[in-house]
């Protein structure tokens, strides 16, 4: 081989060696969840904490409910949070409103609405949007008076019964800082697109959360449907916007000093999931760049904490784990030159090819796949949906690489938030639509990139097929689809609302 075969080799072996060992670490969750599953010593879906009347003093709870520009979904959002079962004496609801249109004028009318029956919520309104999520927390905080705070963001409907499955588990364990729910999704069957997503959330918040309650390692709060304990926030040093993930930052920080954190994964609480990519394109963004910012903040901490090993290396993945995104994007540069070079018919490398790819890709498709069997019926039909996922987490490399090598280069960023439309899905219906809403997501240069990569692919494939390179087809197939799958969905939604809005009146946007 020559010395830029070598090269080529050297780095794409070393970029799949990488990603595979995150895999492993995937493959590990699902071990210990499903043998915590199967002992039964560590239920991972435990019951509620005891009932209200046995606790001896009720604590007070400040409900909050974060908004900026949630025209569409703030009237459900304040009717669920009115609806919570809980003493009112004993309950205070914030409605934290950054917004610059018509939702606070909307938000204004639903809190005068409430109170004028006798229910303790405020309208609070700040003058701009200095730290964001985190800045409106922490000004709704500086006004409650709860000693416990529960989150929910726009999008998400909480149940009626939330507090009273979340509020006793603090009675009994004065170290609990924070008590997170599972995500449902009230959009679920919408799309493709929408059934993905619920495949990566599903694996998230089943195995991941699972696994690392069953075995004492750090969670994570996830922003909205959990709880926190006061106490817990301010002796973490706050709710802190010098990363785009602040819940994420808390939880660590938090636990660092101590507190402990625990997940309810029989608890449920509805949300709605991006319809559009584009959307798509922004959360994830925000989430990939969030995570590696407070990797680059908190890793030393965790390093030098008097934690058990295993617990260090496992926080120190979770934290790093968004990097995959970069060395995905770099392995699709890579695995066409790799393969170029090496000569016709040589298939030395195959057996490390399949293992590595295996332990990196399958890892990922098992870890959904158990999380699906272990919370729905129809669990089989579900999994039809896994090569979709799989070509979507291709499909957003490049988007979330450059996210984190904006974290990396220390480059700050605007907290974008993610349009909601009010869709659901009931009975095979859906409700409300995205096409003539007035939020919509920037339209992102990066799909020019990406179709790029599709035509580089469809390109390696035919030259493997006159060549005979019939193995390495799988390779290439998975990420022809996802880079052909982001490209033709994005073209496609774009020319579909606009087809809508040339035909259709578009909704009146919610004036200021």
């Amino acid at each position: 081989m020559t010395w830029a075969a070598v090269l080529v080799e050297t780095a794409y072996f070393s970029v799949l060696s990488v990603l595979a060992l995150y895999g492993l670490h995937r493959l590990s969750l699902v071990h210990a969840w499903l043998r915590h599953r199967r002992s039964g010593g560590s239920p991972l879906f435990p019951p509620a904490g005891g009932a209200l009347g046995g606790m001896p003093t009720l604590p007070t709870v400040t409900v909050q409910l974060p908004i900026y520009n949630e025209y569409y979904v703030v009237q459900r959002l304040v009717h669920a949070a009115c609806a919570l079962t809980y003493p009112r004496a004993k309950l205070e609801i914030q409605v934290l409103d950054d917004s610059t249109d018509g939702t606070s004028a909307l938000a204004a009318e639903l809190v005068a609405s409430y109170r004028a029956r006798g229910v303790d919520i405020h309208h609070i309104r700040r003058t701009d949007r200095r730290g964001y999520k985190a800045g409106a927390l922490a000004e709704g905080m500086s006004r409650a008076r709860g000693t416990l705070f529960a989150i929910f963001d726009a999008d998400f409907i909480p149940p009626s019964g939330f507090l009273m499955e979340t509020v006793p588990r603090f009675a009994a364990d004065s170290a609990l800082g924070m008590v997170q729910a599972r995500w449902g999704h009230v959009n679920r069957d919408y799309s493709l697109l929408t059934r993905a997503q619920a495949l990566l959330l599903d694996g998230h918040f089943v195995v991941e959360h699972g696994a690392r309650s069953a075995t004492g390692r750090f969670l994570n709060f996830n922003g909205t449907a959990g709880i926190l304990r006061r106490d817990c926030i301010e002796q973490a040093g706050g709710w802190q916007d010098d990363t785009l993930t602040e819940d994420l930052d808390l939880s660590y920080r938090a636990q660092l000093a101590g507190w402990k954190f625990e997940y309810l994964g029989g608890l449920l609480v509805p949300a709605e999931l991006p319809v559009e990519f584009n959307s798509l394109r922004s959360q994830q963004r925000r989430w990939a760049k969030g995570s590696v910012q407070t990797a680059m903040k908190l890793a030393g901490r965790v390093v030098r904490a008097p934690l058990p090993r295993v617990v260090k290396m496992e926080a120190l993945v979770h934290l790093t784990n968004n990097v995959c995104y970069l060395l995905l994007a770099m392995l699709a540069m890579l695995i066409v030159p790799a393969l170029a070079v090496r000569p016709e018919g040589d298939s030395r490398f195959l057996p490390a090819d399949v293992l590595l790819f295996l332990a990196g890709s399958g890892s990922f498709a098992l870890f959904c796949a158990v999380a699906q069997r272990e919370t729905r019926k129809d669990w089989r039909r579900a999994l039809l949906q896994l090569p979709a996922m799989m070509a979507l987490g291709i499909g957003l490399c490049l988007n979330n690489a450059l996210a984190v090598i904006e974290a990396l280069r220390g480059q700050v960023s605007e907290f974008h938030r993610t349009p909601k439309h009010r869709i659901a899905t009931q009975a095979g219906a859906a409700t409300g639509s995205w096409r003539t809403s007035s939020y919509q997501a920037q339209s992102s240069w990066l799909v020019v990139v990406e179709a790029a990569f599709a035509v580089w692919f469809a390109a390696a494939i035919v030259m493997a097929v006159r060549q005979g390179r019939f193995a390495s087809l799988p390779f290439l197939g998975l990420f022809e689809s996802g880079f052909l799958y982001v490209t033709i969905l994005t073209v496609a939604q774009d020319l579909s609302r606009r087809f809508t809005l040339w035909t259709a009146r578009p909704a009146e946007a919610p004036a200021p």
